[in-house]
């Protein structure tokens, strides 16, 4: 068996067919996920135990299972109870598309509301004191200073995050979407050559990750800019 190089260039263009469907995916669930780990965020954070356990519970679920097995539980598992098939979801939760939307923007949740917690905590606390010494409520203080902080102290783990989901992305064409990974194993199977075609989509993905790596390392340097740096 020999190696063709050709084909691993004369397929890249052809698995950019299902570049549109990853980014559709990546996107709707990242941006999803945010908001559902702003939200997680602050039940952690209020300190009142009915909002703390459900978000404990949550994190410790979807952080503690494959994600393959999320998708496989949403898209084959929901659909055997008969109150989800009759209910006001189901012509959403039958589409294959939107349980992988469900399945990754829950798994992201889960994961981000961890990486923003993490930023909170490393907000320095003489900041804050100081803040409350001169009458800022803590409800200003938590928009106004320690939110702006610990964004840009989580920016570095969120891109590494956001990554992370756009190889996870891949894990749709298990349920019949044809995304770059679907469209690949398509590929595959009318060319029986393996290799060269995930070798190709191999690539594709790592320009992603650079690309969003480079974007958010742009986006924390612009957002350290009046950071006093220390010598050493």
């Amino acid at each position: 068996m020999t190696f063709d190089f050709g084909l691993v260039f004369e397929s890249i263009p052809k698995l950019l067919g299902g570049l549109g469907l990853t980014l559709e995916l990546l996107l709707l669930s990242s941006a999803i996920g945010l908001v559902l780990a702003v939200i997680t965020l602050l039940m952690r954070i209020s300190g009142r135990w009915f909002l703390v356990a459900p978000a404990v519970v949550y994190i410790y679920i979807f952080r503690g299972t494959p994600i393959l097995v999320q998708i496989f539980v949403i898209y084959y598992g929901l659909p055997q109870f008969e109150f989800i098939r009759e209910g006001v979801l189901w012509p959403f939760l039958r589409e294959p598309f939107w349980c992988c939307i469900l399945a990754l923007s829950l798994n992201a949740g889960a994961y981000v509301s961890e990486i923003l917690r993490g930023g909170v905590l490393g907000v320095d606390k003489g900041i804050l004191e100081a803040a409350s010494a001169v009458g800022i409520s803590k409800t200003q203080s938590f928009i106004y200073i320690t939110s702006p902080i610990a964004i840009r102290l989580s920016l570095p783990a969120y891109s590494n995050d956001i990554i992370s989901m756009t190889k996870a992305t891949a894990l749709a064409s298990t349920v019949t979407l044809l995304d770059m990974t679907g469209v690949a194993r398509t590929m595959v199977a009318q060319t029986f050559a393996p290799y060269e075609i995930f070798i190709s989509v191999a690539i594709i993905y790592m320009v992603m990750a650079w690309m969003i790596q480079k974007g958010f390392s742009m986006a924390e340097k612009r957002m350290s800019r009046y950071v006093k740096r220390t010598a050493g």
